[in-house]
């Protein structure tokens, strides 16, 4: 039905104190909220960006694959990261993670939530 809408959760508390879903999924869309580099079983947060930003892709990946998607199906990408020079030391990791995609781009700078966050990244796919 083309007004079904499903929830994602990762089990963030952040998703339950802020009231938001990881991704919502409707109409053939999956939208994926900002997600940073967490390990949401844990939370903890690596210190360096290249294991933020590969902790940040595995869960956006699992979201995707959740709702029936997967990083071959992202459209649109956004990243957000509070220093600009943290974005280069990302690259090789976005360019495998989105090799097939080959999504629309933006990048911001901007302070995130924590201080101790290095990436943000958003994104919205297409169902299979």
């Amino acid at each position: 039905m083309a007004n079904d809408v499903t929830h994602i959760t990762s089990g963030s508390t952040f998703e339950t104190a802020v009231s938001y879903s990881r991704a919502v999924v409707t109409d053939g869309w999956v939208f994926v909220s900002g997600t940073t580099g967490m390990d949401y079983a844990t939370m903890t947060l690596p210190d360096d960006v290249e294991s933020q930003c590969r902790n940040t892709m595995d869960n956006i990946a699992r979201a995707l694959d959740e709702a029936g998607s997967s990083l071959d199906h992202v459209v649109r990408v956004r990243y957000i990261l509070p220093d600009g020079a943290d974005f280069e030391p990302c690259w090789p990791i976005l360019r495998e993670a989105f090799a097939k995609a080959k999504p629309a781009a933006t990048m911001y700078i901007a302070g995130l939530i924590d201080p101790k966050m290095k990436i943000e990244i958003e994104v919205t796919a297409r169902l299979p």
